[in-house]
């Protein structure tokens, strides 16, 4: 159900992009994984590889999970706030278009948790 305001929010954000000395946060979520249940915050700085994030990132945050040695990330989907995203491991998050507090989350085909439990 939508939720109109009565009357403008005032405030100061607390996680707004300036509070992060240069860096901007980035959800990333997996697909399937239920294990995780919500997605990950991290601070990156916009110019970070986006194959850092799979490289460096991930293995300590998902790596646990029996799955993760089996991703093929050739084939992992990835979406952004809902929507297929084809990111490009080369280039930066900002190059990418990711902003801070964008969510992103892959999905690995055929990977489907703890015997296929989704979790």
């Amino acid at each position: 159900m939508p939720v109109a305001a009565i009357k403008p929010y005032i405030g100061e954000v607390k996680d707004s992009a300036d509070k992060f000395h240069g860096a901007q946060l980035l959800y990333i979520g997996w697909e399937d994984h239920l294990m995780f249940c919500a997605p990950f915050a991290f601070p990156f700085p916009p110019v970070m590889r986006f194959g850092d994030i799979i490289e460096k990132v991930l293995p300590g945050a998902f790596g646990e999970h029996p799955d993760f040695a089996q991703i093929d990330w050739a084939k992992a989907e990835w979406f952004k706030s809902g929507k297929p995203f084809s990111p490009d491991f080369n280039k930066s998050l900002a190059e990418n278009g990711l902003k801070h507090k964008d969510v992103i989350r892959f999905r690995t085909p055929g990977l489907t948790g703890i015997k296929g439990s989704c979790s």
